[in-house]
């Protein structure tokens, strides 16, 4: 009698798997992140959704630094592979 094979259980350390370099994903997208940062920038949405609440104050107190740092920092979140969340895991993208 064969029995089916039992599914992997995931790595409670990195639920979301882990990218080439070996790192845990994070349950949070960078996708988002970026969409988030590009039209809310001003108010430093993006950072509080990946859990940089100082950043995010930051950039909430200079209107996302007149507009300019939060453009930049849209751009870097979707073209960076290294951008990570409030517990250092890397942004699923």
């Amino acid at each position: 009698m064969s029995y089916p094979a039992q599914p992997a259980q995931p790595d409670p350390n990195a639920p979301f798997g882990y990218d080439p370099q070996g790192r845990p994903y994070s349950d949070k997208s960078k996708i988002v992140a970026g969409v988030l940062q590009l039209f809310l920038g001003g108010l430093g949405i993006g950072r509080f959704y990946v859990g940089n609440a100082g950043v995010g104050v930051a950039q909430l107190l200079t209107c996302g630094g007149l507009g300019i740092w939060a453009l930049i920092d849209a751009i870097l979140f979707f073209t960076s592979n290294d951008r990570t969340d409030s517990q250092g895991r890397v942004l699923r993208g």
